[in-house]
């Protein structure tokens, strides 16, 4: 190029002068943005982390969100109210009234208004839906994913709910699982059920021990325990019957109270044919949902949601070929 390069330092302080004088010096927004605490807290809200004494690693966001935490530590809270009664640690809640009642449980994960609002003492629960675990109390590692899952939960645990009102009679039973919506929906204090598919077992109050594969299987099992049902409709009208194994599409759908009783392949053996084959009942889950929610921590179990509402609809097929 023909320059020297010693000379290339004063070419450039020009350059750096027009610089400094186009742009602005860098400025920090104002006002500054809350956070910046001791201890790795952030805190934004009237009344948030108003207690905090010794606590590291907390975030809330809202209005009397992590409200009472003192020593409590990594803990988040987002919404009003979230984890305001929270003295414990590694808990997250997201969506107002969170964890609202939350005081000694730990690891506990809530995302959606009033999840998990009532837990008390749980631990290592999950809840994502609106009011999903909103009951629950002591029970410990629950996970409830959907709308109103789990919502009536109190002491039961190691529950599984996947789908809007999956479970949400559950009370105290344990050990169950429901994937689809309103799947074991009535269980109150059953144990050891399994239930894949829209209203699978979705009357079972007590009955145990019972595996519903496919849309209302074992649709209207009571109190009947050790039922397998695999396919659609399968065993749908049992009520009490026991230790009854199906497989097939409205495989033993008429029977109710009849016990160890084994059929294989579709609509196999009805004890009465009918001349045109017609469907057991679907339920149409029907949700009634507040659109606007206000001051959800004064609310009751009583009084919060009321329960979803299924309605019949008959569903009516061709003759099927045997």
């Amino acid at each position: 190029m023909g320059r020297s390069p010693s000379r290339l330092p004063l070419l450039l302080i020009p350059l750096v002068l027009v610089c400094t004088g186009v742009f602005p010096k860098a400025q920090a927004v104002s006002p500054p943005p809350p956070g910046g605490y001791p201890n790795f807290t952030t805190a934004a809200g009237d009344n948030a982390l108003q207690a905090l004494t010794s606590g590291v690693g907390n975030t809330a966001i809202g209005n009397f969100s992590l409200f009472s935490v003192t020593t409590g530590n990594f803990n988040t809270a987002v919404g009003a109210g979230a984890l305001d009664l929270n003295t414990a640690d590694n808990d997250t809640a997201t969506g107002e009234a969170a964890l609202l009642f939350n005081t000694t449980g730990i690891e506990n994960t809530a995302n959606g208004t009033a999840a998990l609002k009532f837990n008390d003492s749980g631990n290592q629960n999950t809840a994502i839906g609106a009011f999903a675990l909103f009951g629950n109390t002591e029970g410990s590692s629950n996970t409830a994913i959907g709308n109103t899952a789990l919502l009536s939960n109190t002491t039961g645990h190691d529950n599984t709910a996947n789908g809007n009102g999956a479970l949400y009679s559950n009370i105290t039973g344990s050990y169950n699982t429901a994937n689809g919506a309103i799947a074991l929906q009535s269980n109150t204090t059953g144990e050891l059920n399994t239930a894949n598919g829209y209203g699978a077992l979705f009357s079972n109050t007590t009955g145990g021990f019972n595996t519903a594969t496919g849309a209302s299987a074992l649709q209207n099992n009571t109190t009947g325990n050790s039922n397998t049902a695999n396919g659609a409709f399968a065993i749908s009208d049992n009520t009490e019957g026991s230790s009854n194994t199906a497989t097939g599409v409205e495989a033993l759908f008429n029977n109710t109270t009849g016990f160890d009783n084994t059929a294989n392949g579709v609509r196999a053996p009805l004890a009465t044919p009918p001349a045109e084959p017609t469907r057991p009942t679907v339920f149409r889950r029907s949700f009634s949902i507040p659109a606007t929610v206000t001051r959800l921590w004064a609310l009751t179990p009583e009084t919060a949601l009321p329960r979803p509402v299924a309605s019949p609809v008959s569903v009516r097929t061709s003759a099927v070929q045997m």
